[in-house]
């Protein structure tokens, strides 16, 4: 199976300029034959708190469907980030676009405490299932809970992607953090980060992706957007710098 991690630079507060760079990089990796693409933190809004209660959207806004139709028109799987309204406030989430099946929704679960004044923790149990492969989400925060990582575990997860926007003052601890997960648990550990400004501070890009023994394959650098593409078969990471 063939997963991309695409590295963004999110138009602060635009969906639908977001939407259009997600369409286009959605395109190079079917492009590649990619059967999953997952994307950074709140990667449809950029990473702003403070703007999150304006900018959350509900899982079936109609902007969206273009996500869909790409999902069953080419055979891929796209996770996307947003903040969602529900009843109990907004939730930081990745919407999952599944060909021909109803879309569904993993939600952090463990809030930063930076995070508590603008979001509620939300439902955060969704396992991806492809090619008989099961794959454990998560968002930022949460890599940094053990209870996350060894829940997946437990679950069967054999692949644990982290969807995140990870600032250089945080992006080695969050680096250290995930190689210990692949090794603790003998599984690739993956992560989509984005680059440029969120919340006043410098995203610091560097996606990358894990051995199951820790050890790094591959990264992108702090600069560019880009895919990282991993084929889980060959252990192989293939990097695609778009500016």
């Amino acid at each position: 199976m063939k997963i991309c991690l695409a590295q963004t630079k999110p138009f602060t507060g635009s969906i639908e300029k977001n939407i259009e760079q997600h369409r286009e990089l959605i395109q190079l990796a079917i492009e590649q034959g990619v059967e999953l693409i997952i994307f950074p933190e709140l990667s449809l809004t950029g990473y702003e708190p403070t703007l999150a209660n304006a900018l959350a959207i509900s899982k079936d806004d109609a902007r969206l469907t273009v996500f869909q139709e790409a999902s069953n028109e080419k055979n891929i799987t796209i996770g996307v980030g947003t903040p969602i309204k529900t009843s109990q406030g907004i939730t930081i989430s990745m919407i999952l676009f599944q060909p021909n099946q109803s879309v569904q929704v993993y939600s952090k679960g463990f809030l930063h405490s930076d995070e508590i004044p603008y979001f509620v923790s939300g439902d955060n149990s969704l396992m991806l299932q492809l090619n008989s492969q099961k794959i454990a989400l998560a968002i930022c925060y949460e890599i940094s809970i053990p209870e996350h990582a060894e829940k997946a575990f437990q679950n069967g997860a054999q692949i644990y992607i982290a969807s995140v926007a990870k600032f250089k003052s945080g992006i080695n601890k969050a680096k250290t953090e995930l190689a210990n997960i692949a090794k603790r648990y003998s599984m690739n550990v993956l992560m989509a980060n984005c680059i440029g400004m969120a919340d006043g501070a410098e995203c610091a890009g560097k996606t990358a992706v894990w051995n199951k023994e820790g050890g790094m394959i591959c990264e992108l650098n702090e600069l560019n957007e880009g895919l990282l593409i991993f084929d889980t078969a060959s252990q192989i990471a293939e990097k695609h710098h778009i500016f």
